[in-house]
């Protein structure tokens, strides 16, 4: 579903046909993300090399707690199911479903509370920020290289989930098919997952 007109897969043709086909090799199918950005391939295209880019700096297991961290403050239920199912390679259910509804859960570490909380923050007003708050990450061991990719991070978020929100794209269907209800429903932090 979108609140925009869509490229399908039958109408698409170019440079929209290769960026589904590459999606639908990469995750099995076209999900709504990719329809949601068919009208405008190179967009997606610039978005995929950003992503890159972040993650090979990134460890994955930051990466993911800064995305779903963001994704909760914008209330973003398509970024926050998709990196919270990610999210479980590294943490039990119980612990995403806590970050996704605001708790620190104890499996974080102080370097890892002290980067969800700026990642919070930042999310939620970047103009905020303080000194004393990348001072903050810098006295838990983070180098101002890392906190860049933090911020990175979180501003990248910022623009993919206010994409999908103000499209009125949903999370596909199948999306949360791998995880529990609780965890299911603790990821359902804005619009609702399509049932279909």
């Amino acid at each position: 579903m979108s609140f925009l007109a869509t490229v399908d897969d039958a109408g698409a043709s170019g440079a929209t046909a290769e960026m589904y086909a590459r999606e639908r090799e990469r995750v099995g199918h076209v999900p709504g993300y990719a329809r949601a950005l068919g009208a405008r391939p190179g967009v997606y295209g610039a978005w995929r090399l950003l992503v890159g880019e972040l993650m090979a700096t990134m460890p994955l297991r930051r990466f993911e707690l800064v995305t779903v961290v963001a994704a909760r403050e914008l209330r973003s239920t398509y970024c926050s199911v998709a990196h919270g199912a990610v999210l479980t390679r590294f943490l039990s259910d119980k612990d995403v479903a806590q970050l996704a509804t605001g708790t620190l859960p104890d499996a974080l570490d102080e370097q890892e509370r002290a980067l969800v909380a700026f990642a919070a923050k930042a999310t939620r007003s970047a103009a905020d920020i303080t000194a004393d708050d990348v001072d903050g990450l810098r006295q838990h061991g983070l180098d101002d290289e890392e906190i860049l990719d933090v911020v990175l991070a979180t501003a990248a978020r910022c623009f993919f989930s206010t994409v999908l929100d103000a499209t009125g794209t949903l999370a596909d269907a199948g999306l949360a098919h791998s995880l529990g209800a609780d965890l299911r429903s603790a990821l359902t932090v804005g619009r609702p997952l399509a049932t279909t």
